[in-house]
């Protein structure tokens, strides 16, 4: 017979056993016709169950016929249990969907290797020194002349390829007034030839359009960008649209796939490097882009390494040279080194920023998974000991301990698939809904996460494991029954407990470790989101705005005045870019010609009642009238007087911004520490604010050629005016456009994102283990005073108290909840030391953060144990012992 005829034979069991029995039948019958005796032939053709059961072995594969009775059998015992059943399942469900959801996120962020050719070949540049804080920090951006000198010295053995920051910016096709955002990037123009990319439409750019600065002036479409922004128009080729004072030719669309290096953002333009600012390209201290390095087929990387930190260090010394600091400055440049990562998952902002935070992320569901494991284990281990006598049975008329395993772990793998099965409808739906959660309007997270066989493989070998640690324990119980004891009523009850508690202790500490983590989590963001900047966020708009060409202030002005006009509009101030915004420009500071400080101050261009449309205090002094202009006046915050003038009043004193020579600034007023950057772990800089409006040499006012109005609406919600503003700057002066508006709530809220995220998914995390660990706590306790019911019975029938019985009962829940909070109390403080960098003003040894998670999980275990107890104090000792 056919491999397929008996696999086939399988799906129909009872069709088969009747033929069998009907062929049987007919072999009798035959020897009767024969004229022989019926009961005689009947004897000669022996057992009809043993024949009946040679027939089926030849005619299926037997192994494979046990395995689907276990799992006919295993469904029938979950469906006998209904509630505990899908309890369980759930149970399971929520916390393999965690686990799922946490590994696309990861997959996608961090593992998932770039549609190019040879990702594995890629390494990205990055650069270790010691930042202004002292610490060792990792940066990955260079200028244009070094990738220039490091490519060809690497030429032969490597590819370097140079692809600038990608950032949100303005572009029309048609008038100013159809302004729109799309998201681009500089990028040298062989990237594509040498990533194995192919166009779906029209070229790709090639090293020939990577030439002289602005003569090719092309640009290269990503696919989704192509048909989310012309439904896949096939005539897009050719068109232009203008960017900044460029007007830019489409000369292609890439195929589906690729959408850029810069992992977590999908870049919508791309153009040649040559199409860059000169002066930035120009420029060796101007670091902006990131160097990627695709080696040459059998070239190893530490070859290369070494040819480019010795390219690095020869640009490093020179560039030095031309440091006007003092030379721990230089000191500090001359130490960086030049490091050689593996980029083959691409290389982004969103990487750095969130990969200790999905680590612990990873960590946190794992543990959850484990609790939610254990839990239900322990159920089957009770199962497992309430079918024990039904196990001696089986084994009693021959059934072999590999059958018995096999028998219990059917029923793991239904929990398990089904488990996964909810659990992956989970996953479909968290991935997205976390990634919603870091967004912000302005700058959204752009990540690819199909389900393909990455999540599907992971989603398979996550059942499996669920399956074995779930099977496990009751598969290897069920294997070691000895029939003679357990069917004399012999066997220790005291084993079954022992395990169920162990497994208790386990899920307890575990539930610490969660808890623990949720707590610093939350702490630090607590702490930090209630940082003081030093101004007030509320009903401050700020808008954006970039003129066709620069500006002279006065026009600015105009502007401002037409805005203020405006009805709810309460205050309107200038300034260069948004406070918090993540744009910063540093200057050294001089005091009476002496040679510049060690530490650098910032600089923030505002115009008159920038202040106070900010309500920031002024200490002393005044502010700026709107005669003034820089470089002639400054206002000082308190730490530029601390740091300058050892916290003197320094109104009416005067400093240069370094080099010396440079015109000196005269110290007009003192005002409170603010912050300006959007680092909310790093305290208020020095900072000097100088006007607006600025004038040259020869005292003739500069134009400008950005400025962001800062807008204090009456009303509560400032975005309610936000489309109005919009219209009305043009309307005020044609050549000013607005390119982005932002709330000054929304900027301070987006630098707590991660923080948010980590403790909201703590928070969560913490309450699904307590709730695992508590019911799995009172299922054990129940279990325990079932088996103990005849000796708490035979002790109150000679005098115990019901206060003694309660604390027989309460023995076991202290000593498993004291083995696993000190368990989860040593395990939590070693595993805090990975993910110190997380948290901010708290540390993982604050006798806080270590009490309120043993006093939640005490609370949550005395809750457990409540009904255990009550049920131990309510056993009836006389109907026990009749019974017994």
């Amino acid at each position: 017979m056919s491999r397929w005829s008996r696999i086939t034979n399988l799906l129909r069991s009872d069709r088969l056993s009747r033929e069998i029995d009907e062929e049987l039948e007919s072999h009798i019958e035959e020897a009767i016709a024969q004229g022989r005796d019926p009961a005689e032939a009947r004897r000669a053709f022996g057992s009809t169950l043993q024949r009946r059961e040679q027939s089926r072995d030849i005619r299926l594969i037997p192994w494979l016929d046990s395995l689907r009775a276990d799992a006919v059998f295993g469904w029938r015992q979950i469906m006998k249990r209904k509630a505990t059943s899908a309890a369980a399942i759930l149970s399971l469900a929520l916390a393999t969907g965690a686990c799922t959801s946490a590994f696309r996120l990861i997959d996608a962020l961090l593992l998932r290797p770039l549609p190019v050719a040879h990702p594995e070949r890629l390494y990205a540049v990055a650069f270790e020194g010691r930042g202004a804080n002292g610490q060792i920090q990792v940066y990955d951006s260079c200028s244009y002349p070094m990738f220039r000198q490091m490519r060809a010295t690497a030429r032969g053995r490597a590819e370097l390829i140079a692809i600038s920051y990608a950032d949100r910016s303005d572009l029309t096709y048609g008038s100013d007034q159809e302004m729109e955002k799309a998201y681009r990037q500089f990028v040298s123009g062989w990237m594509f030839g040498a990533f194995g990319l192919r166009p779906a439409l029209g070229r790709l750019l090639t090293e020939n359009d990577d030439g002289e600065p602005g003569a090719n002036p092309y640009a290269v479409l990503s696919y989704d960008y192509w048909t989310r922004r012309f439904g896949q128009d096939r005539n897009v080729i050719g068109k232009t649209f203008r960017m900044g004072d460029a007007n830019i030719e489409i000369a292609g669309v890439l195929a589906e796939g690729f959408t850029g290096t810069e992992t977590g953002t999908e870049t919508d333009i791309f153009l040649p490097m040559a199409m860059k600012n000169p002066r930035t390209l120009a420029s060796p201290n101007n670091f902006w882009l990131r160097t990627m390095v695709l080696l040459k087929p059998g070239v190893a990387p530490e070859p290369v390494h070494q040819m480019l930190s010795a390219i690095y260090r020869a640009a490093e010394e020179e560039r030095a040279k031309s440091f006007t600091a003092v030379a721990r400055r230089r000191d500090q440049a001359r130490q960086e080194k030049l490091l050689l990562d593996p980029a083959g998952s691409g290389r982004s902002n969103l990487q750095r920023d969130y990969r200790r935070a999905l680590t612990a992320l990873g960590i946190l569901v794992s543990l959850v998974l484990l609790i939610a494991c254990a839990n239900v284990a322990n159920l089957m281990v009770a199962q497992a000991a309430a079918r024990s006598r039904e196990m001696a049975l089986r084994i009693s008329i021959g059934a072999t301990r590999r059958r018995l395993t096999q028998l219990v772990l059917m029923e793991s793998i239904w929990l398990a698939f089904l488990a996964s099965a909810i659990g992956g409808l989970f996953a479909w739906w968290a991935a997205p809904f976390i990634i919603g959660m870091i967004d912000s309007p302005d700058n959204p997270a752009r990540l690819v996460l199909p389900a393909d066989w990455r999540v599907l493989g992971f989603g398979l070998a996550l059942a499996l494991g669920v399956t074995f640690v779930l099977g496990l324990a009751p598969a290897l119980r069920a294997s070691t029954i000895r029939p003679a004891s357990v069917l004399k009523g012999g066997e220790d009850p005291h084993a079954r407990r022992r395990m169920m508690h162990a497994l208790i202790a386990v899920q307890i500490a575990f539930c610490f470790v969660v808890h623990f983590a949720a707590g610093l989590f939350s702490t630090t963001f607590d702490r930090l989101s209630h940082q003081l900047t030093g101004f007030s966020a509320d009903r401050i708009l700020n808008l954006e705005t970039l003129p066709q060409k620069p500006q002279l202030p006065v026009y600015w002005e105009q502007v401002r005045e037409h805005l203020r006009d405006l009805p709810g509009v309460e205050k309107v101030a200038l300034t260069i870019w948004p406070t918090m915004s993540g744009e910063s420009a540093v200057s050294e500071i001089s005091i009476n010609g002496a040679a510049s400080s060690e530490t650098l101050a910032d600089v923030l261009h505002v115009s008159p009642g920038w202040f106070d449309t900010m309500r920031i205090p002024l200490i002393a002094g005044r502010d700026f009238r709107p005669s003034e202009a820089s470089p002639t006046v400054a206002i000082v915050n308190e730490s530029f007087a601390r740091e300058y003038f050892n916290g003197e009043n320094p109104v009416g004193k005067s400093f240069s911004d370094a080099p010396a020579g440079r015109p000196r600034f005269q110290i007009v007023g003192l005002v409170r520490d603010a912050r300006s950057r959007d680092d909310m772990r790093r305290p208020i800089l020095p900072t000097f604010y100088v006007p607006f409006q600025s004038v040259d040499a020869s005292g003739a006012f500069q134009p400008n050629s950005r400025g962001t109005f800062v807008v204090r609406t009456s009303g509560p919600n400032p975005l309610a005016l936000a489309s109005i503003l919009r219209r009305e700057v043009p309307r005020a002066r044609a050549e000013f456009r607005v390119t982005n508006i932002r709330a000054q709530t929304e900027i301070d809220q987006a630098h707590t994102v991660r923080e948010r995220l980590l403790a909201m998914l703590g928070v969560f995390f913490a309450g699904i283990a307590l709730l695992l660990a508590g019911v799995g706590l009172y299922g054990v306790l129940d279990y325990s005073v079932l088996l103990r019911r005849k000796e708490i019975g035979i002790r109150m029938a000679i005098g115990a108290q019901a206060g003694g019985i309660a604390r027989l009962v309460a023995v076991d829940v202290l000593s498993m909840v004291l083995a696993g909070t000190l368990a989860g109390m040593v395990l939590g403080l070693t595993s805090a030391r990975t993910i110190e960098s997380l948290f901010f003003d708290v540390k993982a040894t604050d006798p806080a953060m270590l009490a309120i998670p043993s006093l939640t999980i005490v609370g949550a275990a005395l809750l457990a144990a409540m009904p255990a107890v009550i049920h131990a104090v309510r056993i009836d000792p006389v109907s026990m012992l009749r019974s017994e």
